[in-house]
């Protein structure tokens, strides 16, 4: 009895598939159904079914991706396509990936019926022709990966003659040619002792570097992939570059037991140079230390300089959220501290203490990153009339906690001199300005940052630990707040005012973001 497993975004067709065909009476079983490529992917690599029914249209992994992987550790496997589009590019697409039928939607459950019949019969005259022939075949192929990877890796040693190179990648099937050349080192690594998420993790990389036609791909060592990325104009070398990083980092963090710091190397402009890409990136990643925690640094960005800004400790969320702190963050932590003031009346004086307390504490964190002390940069922050004095009234508190944040970006800014810093200060700083113009996008804020989207946009999530657009509308959400309960103004005058080109969605968003309708915000 052979194994089918299904693979569909709409639930109501996966439950029509797995509930209207009869699976016992066609010689087949059931194991298993997933909504997008991804987790696809991970359960087959255990379950190994002998039949897949996927869709082609998928969110994170497509169904022709998927099949292209599937494909590539379970070759055996038997794949059909299920489509809403009838294009001959999907059609021819599939067919060079080996799929052996290809339904279009609408479709009946007796098509589906027809189309596992005749797999099962391809099946079964498959299985019985197996024969020694293909089994040395399947050696072969083994081998040929293994003088592959050999030759990779005599490629980024330079131990090659750059004479030969192209010929030999020409001798061992390598599609190696390309005007720009960039090396990526993702070192995958475990935050405990159970290895099994971690063999997964490189397992899962392992499949989807696979499939990418623009790297040539290996493992080197157990937990570091080595992917030479391949264009033949900057801009393609570029998104290529960060999109497989951020492929590499989402698809290992799924597992929270595991983190990834991935090192890129300066831009090559032929074969013999790759040396040199490799031995940048590998310093880069040799140089820095980052305790469970998943994190992109290129050349572009990082120098020798750098390094001890790169290291910082960022266990304390506080640190964190002060280290790219702009106005809008310094309204926000200030409003939220009053918000935990006022939910604990009875001991107001105590929770404003320990508010003050712990935000001290992160400012001498961050002080201390960049080798500083406190204690001299600010002894009044230290003495404890300071604090009892601040908890006197709100006022008291509220100035207070101005002049401890605004110390720290002072501060900050005096010191830092790493670029992914200045890039998000300069970031945030033309959004706190820009905020309420409609046309301020991920493109706008990059181009005034002098970067590509892609990469201003891997450089701000893995540094502020929010999106782009989530940190744009917390902004707008603030701004929001401010004139909703200091004005009069209309609702739909706040959202243009906020730059939201449609009041009923600005709605919608504030009430997301606080739990409230303005109406209701503003009544509080």
């Amino acid at each position: 009895m052979y194994s089918v497993f299904l693979v569909d975004d709409e639930p109501i067709l996966l439950e029509g598939i797995r509930s209207k065909i009869d699976w016992e009476s066609i010689g087949l079983n059931f194991v298993g159904e997933a909504t997008d490529g991804e987790i696809a992917l991970s359960m087959m690599q255990e379950i190994k079914p002998d039949i897949l029914i996927t869709d082609v249209k998928m969110p994170f992994m497509n169904g022709l991706e998927l099949s292209s992987a599937i494909k590539k550790i379970q070759p055996w496997i038997k794949i059909i396509i299920l489509s809403g589009h009838d294009e001959f590019d999907y059609a021819k697409k599939a067919i060079s990936i080996g799929v052996e039928d290809y339904l279009l939607k609408p479709f009946t459950a007796n098509e589906v019926i027809e189309s596992l019949k005749k797999v099962s019969i391809q099946i079964d005259r498959e299985r019985t022709q197996l024969s020694d022939i293909t089994k040395m075949k399947q050696e072969l192929e083994s081998k040929n990966k293994i003088i592959q990877k050999e030759f990779l890796i005599d490629l980024i040693h330079g131990t090659i003659n750059s004479d030969e190179i192209e010929e030999k990648a020409r001798q061992n099937g390598i599609e190696i040619s390309a005007s720009l050349y960039r090396i990526i080192i993702s070192r995958i690594e475990s935050q405990n002792d159970d290895k099994t998420d971690f063999q997964k993790a490189c397992s899962l990389v392992n499949s989807y570097s696979s499939v990418w036609t623009h790297t040539l791909n290996f493992f080197y060592k157990t937990n570091r992939l080595i992917s030479i990325v391949k264009a033949n104009e900057i801009a393609e070398l570029e998104e290529n570059t960060y999109h497989i990083a951020e492929t590499i980092e989402h698809i290992v963090t799924k597992n929270q037991n595991c983190s990834v710091v991935t090192s890129i190397g300066k831009t090559v402009f032929s074969l013999s140079e790759i040396p040199l890409s490799y031995e940048d990136a590998k310093k880069i990643l040799n140089a820095t230390r980052f305790e469970n925690k998943s994190v992109i640094l290129s050349s572009d960005d990082v120098d020798e300089k750098d390094i001890e800004f790169l290291n910082i400790n960022q266990n304390n969320p506080l640190v964190e959220r002060i280290k790219y702190a702009g106005k809008s963050d310094i309204s926000a932590i200030v409003e939220e501290s009053l918000e935990l003031i006022k939910n604990n009346t009875s001991q107001s004086k105590v929770f404003s203490s320990y508010i003050l307390v712990d935000l001290i504490f992160a400012v001498s964190q961050l002080v201390e990153s960049f080798g500083g002390n406190l204690k001299q940069e600010n002894p009044k922050m230290l003495q404890r009339s300071f604090i009892d004095n601040a908890v006197n009234d709100e006022k008291s508190f509220i100035s207070t906690t101005y002049e401890i944040l605004n110390f720290a970006v002072d501060y900050r800014d005096s010191k830092m001199t790493s670029r992914y810093g200045n890039i998000i200060l300069k970031a945030k700083e033309y959004i706190d300005k820009n905020y309420a113009d409609q046309n301020t996008t991920l493109s706008s804020v990059a181009e005034h940052v002098c970067l590509s989207p892609n990469h201003f946009s891997t450089i701000f999530s893995q540094e502020c630990k929010t999106t782009f657009i989530e940190y744009l509308t917390y902004v707008r959400i603030e701004k929001a707040k401010q004139l909703i309960k200091n004005t009069d103004k209309k609702g739909y005058d706040i959202a243009y005012e906020c730059g939201f080109s449609d009041p009923h969605y600005f709605s919608y968003i504030f009430k997301k973001n606080t739990g409230l309708t303005p109406r209701e915000f503003k009544g509080i």
